[in-house]
């Protein structure tokens, strides 16, 4: 178990908040458990998990949704950690994130929350705040809305034509990051697209 990564996807639960900016992290774990034709299934630390492999051979992947609500996912993912016996440097927080344009990934480790509750829940819940995160931008709101009911809002038809894309590279990114480590996978997908 000692090579074992737990990846969790932040969102909220239920078909009202399935295509919400909010859940665009629970999105990249569909997309990794899709890679490997795996299933989530219910879990008792109230999350629907899939246990799988990075590839043959090598790192064991835990790919999680917590059933709670964003802002209390922190109980659900320590209960794992705790279950895979997984180090808080080998959870791997994907979640979206206001303070990045749309399309545009960010990895790192450590630091503070950026008022994401989601993310704030988690470092408490973990007893620390440095687990890697794969921050996926949403972007802020345009006008004066509300980045709370922004966040809640489907994406809108442009953003959704291009967002399968954003949701591969952020799942690429999850992988780079776990194969080769966080410098590699911030110099690949920080860099400004061709």
């Amino acid at each position: 178990m000692a090579d074992t990564w737990l990846i969790v996807g932040l969102g909220n639960p239920g078909p009202r908040y399935e295509a919400t900016r909010h859940n665009v992290g629970q999105m990249v774990i569909d997309e990794l458990a899709r890679r490997r034709s795996e299933t989530l299934r219910s879990h008792k630390a109230n999350a629907r998990v899939a246990e799988t492999w990075l590839r043959p051979g090598a790192a064991r992947l835990v790919l999680a949704k917590p059933n709670s609500f964003m802002n209390v996912s922190g109980g659900p993912v320590s209960a794992l950690a705790q279950f895979y016996g997984v180090p808080a440097g080998r959870v791997v927080v994907v979640h979206d994130e206001l303070d990045i344009p749309f399309d545009t990934l960010k990895l790192k480790t450590g630091g503070g929350h950026g008022g994401h509750n989601g993310v704030r829940d988690v470092a408490k819940a973990l007893g620390t705040p440095e687990f890697p995160r794969v921050r996926v931008g949403v972007g802020r709101p345009p006008g004066r809305q509300d980045p709370a009911d922004w966040v809640l809002d489907p994406f809108g038809a442009a953003e959704r034509k291009t967002l399968p894309i954003a949701i591969g590279e952020a799942a690429d990114a999850v992988e780079q990051l776990i194969d080769e480590g966080l410098l590699a996978a911030q110099q690949r997908h920080h860099a400004p697209r061709a």
